[in-house]
């Protein structure tokens, strides 16, 4: 299953569940569940929240993507590290705990 990574990014806005989605468009008529998840339909539904620029929301989607490709990232550059001192496969998950 992939990540939500609007609800992710949303979810760091407001300090926390500040947000909803609409069920029904400004014609009032009902909003499918496939399309209603998206920066269009959010409502807000915490006093005091403020709605985010959709470049704002954006911007932090790519930086949780970044900031999990980096872990992705470190964590094979070690495994190699640890294969460069002479580990097998299974001494490597046995450390990490795979």
């Amino acid at each position: 299953m992939e990540k939500d990574y609007l609800q992710l990014a949303l979810a760091t806005f407001n300090g926390g569940m500040w947000y909803g989605w609409k069920t029904h468009d400004s014609n009032g008529d009902k909003i499918s569940n496939n399309q209603r998840m998206t920066y269009a339909n959010i409502e807000v539904i915490k006093d005091g929240a403020t709605m985010p620029s959709e470049s704002d929301v954006n911007a932090k989607i790519q930086e949780l993507k970044d900031a999990e490709q980096a872990a992705i990232d470190k964590k094979a550059s070690g495994k190699q590290k640890l294969k460069d001192f002479g580990l097998d496969d299974a001494e490597i998950n046995a450390l990490m705990g795979v």
